[in-house]
């Protein structure tokens, strides 16, 4: 067995509010906070689940001596740049991955459009960013193109987009269906913040330029999940209910049986053999994460992805509180840093306290200001809230007019 990381416990940390306290039930945390919290939340979790993206709960414990309990180092150890499958990326030790430079890439186009967004500005403003902007890659230890850093599913993006001249809202026809466009779309519940079903439909909107079937449906739906989890009171549970009342097809099964099967535990531990038995009939990958099924990321109406349901059957389990949902993501163990990153980002916006030395150790070690997006984004949301407001009374007072008796 390789030896442990000095940096995994054996036994988890205190989920008593000790190191990261739990929701104060009797305060409502502004708006600020919940963006800050959502897009810290998303990135810690990413990098806490990149070491151990694509293995299995029985092999991330051997490896580790125990579950992981906060950041460690890549699985391979120095043999990181040429060890298999996963060479050349320094996965762990505080890492981002795509997941997080998707998200940050999607505020920077909000803050260049400065209202809501479609799938024309994925096509105009997020392609050039990804082909053009040289930036730091933590996994890749060097300054470089997102673009470099993007496996084929989000290269998809540039292919059909810049290459092929493919209408924006019908681009992501022909993609394989996996998570890749549900990974970034924080940014868009908390544009919408309090607001599911309009980041349900932003969001569908957007990611028809990078995804179909399933995999455009767990984008709405997540969006939608962070936007109800920005609502005053909002809980494990109400974000739940909102997700369940968009959600359409496979998506919504897969989330209402993990969500019933996650109901039924408070520890992750318990829960990361029921929550896989859940969602396994909806998914379409497989037993074997690293050698999916003939059948695997097709269109379907039947199927969903697997990240999101288990994702919020992770909050479930959690009561809302990040750090358990987060390192119930991270030990379950297959797309683990997109699970993380959802559950990071959806507890986040819960208002759910992110412990501060993941943020700074992630912060540090992928050469990132993990504050400056959620300050951008949070003044462009108010920006798009009043340009909402405006056009909402201008509708309401032509409805006036047209319906007025005199």
């Amino acid at each position: 067995m390789t030896p442990k990381s000095p940096l995994c416990e054996t036994s988890p940390p205190p989920l008593d509010g000790a190191s990261a306290p739990p929701l104060d039930e009797t305060s409502t945390p502004p708006l600020d906070a919940r963006i800050t919290g959502a897009l810290v939340g998303a990135a810690v979790g990413d990098a806490l689940g990149g070491p151990v993206e694509g293995y299995s709960p029985e092999q991330i414990l051997e490896r580790h001596g125990g579950r992981v309990h906060g950041v460690v180092g890549p699985w391979n150890g120095d043999a990181w740049r040429t060890a298999r499958p996963i060479a050349p990326y320094h996965k762990g030790d505080g890492h981002v991955t795509d997941d997080t430079l998707l998200t940050h890439a999607l505020v920077r186009v909000y803050a260049t459009v400065r209202d809501h967004l479609d799938a024309y500005a994925i096509a105009e403003h997020l392609v050039p960013d990804l082909m053009t902007a040289p930036r730091w890659i933590p996994e890749l230890e060097a300054e470089a193109l997102p673009l470099q850093r993007l496996f084929l599913a989000e290269k998809w993006l540039v292919a059909r987009l810049h290459y092929g001249h493919v209408d924006p809202r019908e681009a992501g026809t022909g993609n394989i269906v996996n998570c890749g466009a549900a990974m970034y779309m924080a940014p868009v519940g908390l544009v919408n913040a309090a607001n599911p079903a309009g980041a349900y439909a932003e969001a569908l909107d957007i990611a028809g330029a990078h995804q179909s079937s399933y995999g455009r449906e767990a984008a709405g739906v997540l969006a939608a999940a962070v936007a109800a989890a920005c609502a005053p009171g909002a809980t494990a549970d109400s974000v739940v209910t909102a997700c369940l009342a968009l959600a359409k097809d496979g998506t919504r099964s897969a989330i209402e049986a993990v969500c019933e099967a996650a109901s039924r535990h408070t520890d992750f531990e318990s829960a990361l053999g029921p929550l896989r038995a859940a969602v396994a009939p909806f998914d379409t990958v497989g037993p074997d994460y690293r050698t999916p099924s003939l059948g695997a990321r097709r269109p379907s109406r039947l199927h969903a992805i697997e990240e999101l349901p288990v994702a919020l059957g992770m909050l479930v389990v959690a009561g809302g509180d990040y750090r358990h949902a987060v390192l119930g993501a991270v030990n379950y163990g297959r797309d683990c840093d997109s699970i993380a990153t959802m559950a990071g980002a959806i507890a986040g916006a819960l208002g759910a306290a992110v412990p501060h030395d993941w943020a700074k150790t992630v912060a540090r070690a992928s050469r990132l200001d993990l504050h400056a997006p959620a300050r951008t984004l949070t003044e462009v949301t108010r920006e798009i809230f009043e340009r909402d407001v405006r056009r909402r009374r201008a509708h309401e007072s032509a409805y006036a007019t047209l319906t007025d008796p005199r």
